[in-house]
């Protein structure tokens, strides 16, 4: 049954990169944007449009401090999250607001966010694309990271 869900998750990540119209913006990898993110429903197999989420970054003392925040657009997707500027070397978070989302669909879930920590730019200067595959009783995620300067 875990190759099964690998092969699914595979074929959903595949679907996220590609679901959207291919253009300046959507659809692509975005070399303009350090952070993208792509949000997958995957009980009804579409772009997960109007979820609310913050960014963070993880501070010295260990406390986080939101540094953006932002909604998916209709193709599941948000751009110009975060500035190059801003987006320095560090600890983050991406809080996904889960719950209102399933509540706006009518639906009772689990969890209440879906939190991704993860290191950016640990290996230099990198792009990041997040995407989350959505259920309301689970969630997961992958990163696709590119070096913009190679």
């Amino acid at each position: 049954m875990g190759h099964l869900g690998a092969l699914v998750f595979i074929a959903a990540a595949i679907l996220i990169c590609t679901a959207a119209p291919v253009d300046e913006k959507h659809g692509g990898s975005d070399t303009k944007c350090p952070l993208t993110v792509k949000v997958l429903d995957a009980v009804r197999g579409m772009p997960a449009a109007a979820v609310t989420l913050k960014v963070s970054r993880k501070m010295a003392d260990g406390s986080w401090i939101e540094v953006t925040s932002g909604a998916t657009d209709a193709t599941g997707e948000v751009h110009g999250l975060i500035s190059e500027q801003d987006f320095t070397a560090g600890i983050y978070k991406v809080e996904f607001d889960t719950k209102s989302y399933w509540k706006t669909e009518g639906r009772t879930p689990f969890h209440e966010v879906a939190d991704v920590v993860f290191e950016a730019h640990a290996d230099g200067h990198r792009h990041y694309t997040l995407a989350l595959l959505l259920s309301p009783f689970s969630y997961t995620t992958t990163a696709v990271i590119t070096n913009t300067h190679e």
